[in-house]
Order: C-alpha cells, then structure tokens, then sequence
C-alpha cells in the first residue's frame, strides 16, 4: 500500500508516523527463511544481512516497514543507497548498522490481516516480540499531526504520513487512507542520458526521464559532479550507450547540447522544489541510485 502526497488531515480518525526517508521493504518470514524485497518486488536480501534473524519474531509473518540509515542522527536515503548495489558483507553491515522501522503486519502464523482495519493490525504488531531482533523497531504513532510535521521539519526530516485507523491494506495501490506530507519532494526518474565534466570520463550531470509511451517524458536534469567515487563508479556501470534518444520528445538544443544517450535502464532519485509550467523539476538535488526501481515502476509523483 502507498500514500498519496496531499494535505495534512486532522480528526480523531487518524495517526500519525515520520516519513523515513529508507527502502520500502516487505520482510516475508517463511519455513525458517527470510526474504527481503522491494516494492517493485526485487530482492534486497543481501543488502541486509542484519535481518537474517527475523524468524526470531514468528517462524510466519510478513512485515512491512522501510529501512533506514542515520547519517548525523537523520535517516538518509543518500547514505543507504550505497547498501543497493549488491551482497553486503556481516562485518560492514557492524560498521554502519541499518534499523528497519516496522509499521504493519500483513500475515502472521498463516492468517491474512489485509482486510483487518490498520488500528487491528497495529495491535497485533505491538504484541510482537520485535526486541528478538535488534535491527528491528517499531515506528512511532502520534496523535498530534501538526506538531509531528513540526518537528520534522526542524530536525531536517522528510515529512509525516497520516493513516486512517479503520484503513485495510491494498497491496500496491494508492489512496487517500494513507497521505503523505514531505517537507521537499522526491522522484524516481529513469536516466536518459548524461554530461560529462572535465575531460576524464566523469559524469557531471544526468538527464531524466518517467516512461510516456513508447519512450520517456523529459523533467530535467541533476548536477553529479560532487558524488563520491563509489557513486560515480555505480552511475558509470549502469548508464548502457545508446545511439540516440530515449526521450519521446526532441529536447531544446541546450538541454540536448554535450549529451551522451544512455539506454533507459538505470534509476535514480532526485529531491526538488516542485515543478515549473512545462513540468521540469526545480532546484533538483541528487539523492542515490534505486536499483530496487525497475524502469517500468517509475511513475511521476503528483
């Protein structure tokens, strides 16, 4: 289930949650083996080692909740990204540990909760032994949206997601039970293309796309120039030539001008200020590699 951006409601109908800002992880606890994916269902179980002791919890439970990585005291997606790319090793995971913050329960012992009410499934979460496992904590509710939002935003935090109480769960779909309030906005864009800066092959600069049809629709482009190496080493292996254009539409000759075409498999995630007329991004900020996103899964955040 996924929140849609929107207003902060009010009323005694809803809670409250901090928007962590990690990876959207279902963990699905089967016959004594863990499993760890994605929402676009890929497997991130490699990069997570912290959590192969999850059939501590229950020998059958699907959790859902988002991991996360502090970098000075803050969740960052920036920070996290680097866990994406591939196995992870139990001693680098000791060095800069993760915590998965679980917010709902979908099975337990065999028995689908998903039409149980979220304050059901909630409650069911909390009598869990979720202690069995340090990596594991519960997240928070409120009652107070306003001061949560508040609050976030001067610890430089993501935003707030307000749920109804009496909300069941609908497996990848959008709606108004969950609304989410973000203090700057994020998007998964699909790479089209890039600069380079300098003259040694570094890329300094991305040019991104959301599918449109047979191609992608253009919303800008992100300096890159500043990642650190093992950032650049991850946009290189994944940006794959291509002769020409991914995009649907011709683009601008300045926005075309220096660009190297890459074929649009590689995905990222940007923060911005929102769009102009045309539907660029604005202010846009470079956030990480999603390779948990598969091309098709990018969808533009309204």
């Amino acid at each position: 289930m996924l929140a849609t951006p929107g207003a902060l409601p009010d009323g005694p109908e809803w809670f409250f949650e901090v928007v962590w800002d990690g990876l959207r992880t279902l963990a699905d606890v089967a016959d004594g083996r863990v499993r760890l994916t994605s929402r676009s269902e890929r497997d991130v179980t490699v990069g997570f080692p912290e959590l192969a002791d999850l059939p501590k919890i229950a020998p059958d439970v699907l959790l859902d909740g988002e991991v996360v990585l502090l970098e000075n005291g803050v969740p960052s997606f920036g920070a996290l990204s680097d866990r994406l790319h591939g196995p992870v090793s139990p001693r680098l995971a000791q060095l800069r540990p993760i915590t998965f913050m679980v917010f709902d329960v979908l099975r337990l012992y065999g028995v689908p909760l998903l039409d149980r009410p979220l304050e059901e499934r909630r409650g069911t979460l909390e009598r869990l032994d979720l202690a069995a496992v340090p990596a594991l904590s519960l997240s928070p509710t409120y009652t107070d949206g306003q001061a949560l939002l508040e609050a976030t935003r001067q610890r430089g935090m993501a935003g707030v997601v307000a749920k109804r109480r009496d909300a069941v769960y609908r497996p990848g779909a959008h709606g108004a039970d969950w609304t989410k309030i973000v203090h700057r906005p994020t998007q998964a864009c699909v790479v089209g293309g890039w600069r380079e800066r300098g003259t040694g092959g570094r890329i300094g600069a991305l040019l991104l796309g959301v599918p449109h049809g047979a191609g992608l629709r253009y919303v800008g482009r992100v300096d890159t120039g500043l990642v650190g190496e093992a950032m650049q080493r991850a946009l290189q292996e994944r940006l794959v030539p291509a002769e020409r254009s991914p995009f649907a539409e011709p683009l601008s000759r300045p926005d075309a001008a220096g660009v190297r075409w890459c074929a649009p498999l590689a995905v990222v995630e940007v923060g911005h200020s929102g769009r102009d007329a045309g539907g660029r991004l604005r202010q846009v900020v470079f956030r990480g590699v999603r390779d948990d996103l598969d091309p098709e899964h990018v969808e533009l955040d309204v």
